[in-house]
């Protein structure tokens, strides 16, 4: 037990504070580092597993990513003790068995999905830190064993759909596996283009600042019969801002507020636009002189329209980089919704 003694009997509390959620995101950081350096965590991976936790529902794929990497400057800057105390005094009752399965998820093994003999120490030790009994912490493990072998089974199933394709070109292709739309794939590599897919979810980015995405939904029958009866707009409108916006952005960005609306109709179909101001918010970084990475600020465009039975809203962003000064607030507005227009284009929907 003496091995994690620095962890779990540390006096000291971190000068910074948490959110209930972060602490559980500590918890798995905390894991993940405990035999080994925090130069080696690979904070993209790690915000991927913690964001199918239900927790972090209400997280973005940016604001988890983010989450992670300030939590990882808090453990490189201070001791692992401080970290988990700050941790352990900011879970609520709600989440703390999250944070026992956010330890665990980390330390089961790829192949057999068991704790390895020498990790058992630490994962005892963190359930008495918890204060859950023996009974609560078997339960945990089994569920989380459970979800990884149910998560394993759908991959297995559908291994042989390949979201990423390749055209006659050469060109990679984005197909979406619910299949109602594909998408030439818009980052390179060699800029440090990368595609994230989740559910309902795929994000085009790369080191120069682009950021393309596209949240997609089926729309409930009962939706499409409101539609029918109040029209396009006035649900946009509730879905974008009402729902979207406040849970994906500004929860999340401090700061973050809605400089531009437009709801704009061409012969097909209506579409709703909003330009919002984020407050280090982009999902650019620059490196501080004392090692923290803090996000840049940028300005996020979103369009929102309904195609077939599904409501899209694609996002585009414009990062500030040093020296860089926004402009008019309607040329900008425009500007991003040229932008994602542009790359709707380029889009085939099923």
């Amino acid at each position: 037990m003496i091995r994690y003694d620095k962890i779990f009997s540390s006096k000291e509390i971190s000068e910074e504070s948490l959110s209930p959620e972060e602490a559980v995101a500590a918890i798995a950081v905390i894991t993940a580092v405990v035999d080994a350096s925090i130069e080696d965590l690979d904070t993209e991976s790690l915000a991927n597993i913690l964001w199918e936790f239900q927790v972090f529902d209400e997280y973005s794929e940016e604001d988890m990513l983010e989450t992670v990497e300030r939590i990882a400057a808090i453990a490189k800057q201070e001791s692992l003790g401080a970290l988990f105390n700050t941790a352990n005094m900011s879970i609520v009752d709600e989440i703390i068995l999250d944070a026992f399965a956010a330890g665990v998820v980390m330390l089961l093994d790829d192949k057999t999905l068991t704790i390895p003999a020498p990790k058992q120490p630490y994962i005892k030790q963190l359930q008495q830190a918890l204060q859950l009994e023996d009974i609560e912490a078997e339960a945990i493990i089994k569920d989380v064993i459970s979800a990884i072998e149910a998560r394993d089974d759908i991959e297995e199933q559908t291994e042989d759909y390949q979201t990423i394709i390749l055209d006659e070109f050469g060109q990679q292709i984005y197909q979406s596996p619910l299949g109602n739309f594909i998408v030439p794939v818009p980052v390179n590599p060699e800029q440090g283009g990368k595609i994230n897919s989740q559910e309902g979810i795929v994000s085009f980015s790369d080191e120069l600042g682009t950021l393309l995405r596209i949240d997609y939904y089926s729309i409930p029958t009962e939706s499409l019969v409101t539609i029918e009866t109040q029209g396009e707009e006035p649900y946009l409108h509730s879905i974008l801002i009402a729902k979207y916006l406040p849970q994906a952005i500004f929860a999340h960005v401090e700061g973050a507020e809605i400089k531009y609306t437009e709801y704009l109709k061409d012969a097909d179909k209506g579409y709703y636009y909003v330009l919002i101001d984020m407050p280090k918010g982009s999902t650019i970084s620059k490196q501080e002189i004392n090692g923290e990475s803090v996000r840049l600020d940028a300005y996020r465009g979103l369009l929102a329209f309904i195609n077939g039975n599904f409501l899209y809203i694609f996002s585009s962003q414009r990062t500030f980089f040093d020296g860089d000064i926004p402009g008019n607030i309607l040329e900008e507005a425009d500007d991003i919704k040229m932008n994602i227009l542009e790359f709707i284009e380029t889009i085939e929907f099923s």
